[in-house]
């Protein structure tokens, strides 16, 4: 029996995980969080290294080719976003470790861990409120929008494969169901 605990937190873009990992992260201090690695930009208020490691093609391709990245994907045309295996090796035996990660990577997770993993998909309470969500994030051209918001009904689809769904129609509600689920685990 291994002592690894990955906790994984996936969703459609725009569906809160990200929000939730942060407050998850400040109510069980003996988390560590996994930085993903990426080929998109920084977005103004990203810092390298704490959101994300931003890295060049060639660079993620290179971590690819050398088998350090334990999932990845180009989730949208010219973006990659991965797990870097020393992010998880590292952090996993030493009180646990979160991923907040896509619907993808977390399937090759969980194939890759098995019960050492758990996986929570957050869902936003509908598309419509997901939609309201991505256009207020302000992030995204028109163009952008619709490729996510496609990419998302894909997404929900796989909410059942998982551990655990929640839905994040309150977020105080949402991070405590998630805190419920997570603290479980740890102590299984």
């Amino acid at each position: 029996m291994s002592d690894r605990k990955i906790i994984v937190l996936t969703a459609p873009s725009g569906a809160g995980k990200t929000t939730i990992a942060r407050r998850v992260m400040a109510e069980i201090p003996e988390l560590s969080f996994s930085v993903s690695a990426t080929t998109r930009e920084a977005r103004p208020d990203e810092t390298h290294g704490e959101d994300y490691f931003f890295l060049s093609d060639e660079a993620f391709r290179s971590y690819v080719d050398q088998g350090e990245v334990l999932e990845y994907e180009e989730v949208y045309p010219g973006q990659f976003y991965g797990t870097l295996r020393s992010e998880v090796a590292s952090k996993a035996e030493d009180g646990g470790v979160l991923l907040d990660i896509d619907v993808r990577g977390a399937h090759s997770v969980k194939d890759a861990f098995g019960d050492d993993a758990r996986v929570l998909f957050v869902a936003p309470p509908s598309m419509e409120e997901l939609r309201r969500r991505l256009r207020k994030r302000g992030t995204e051209s028109d163009r952008a929008l619709r490729e996510r918001l496609e990419r998302a009904e894909m997404e929900m689809d796989e909410a059942d494969r998982f551990d655990a769904v929640v839905v994040n129609d309150d977020l105080d509600r949402a991070v405590e169901e998630t805190l419920q689920e997570i603290r479980q685990f740890l102590s299984s």
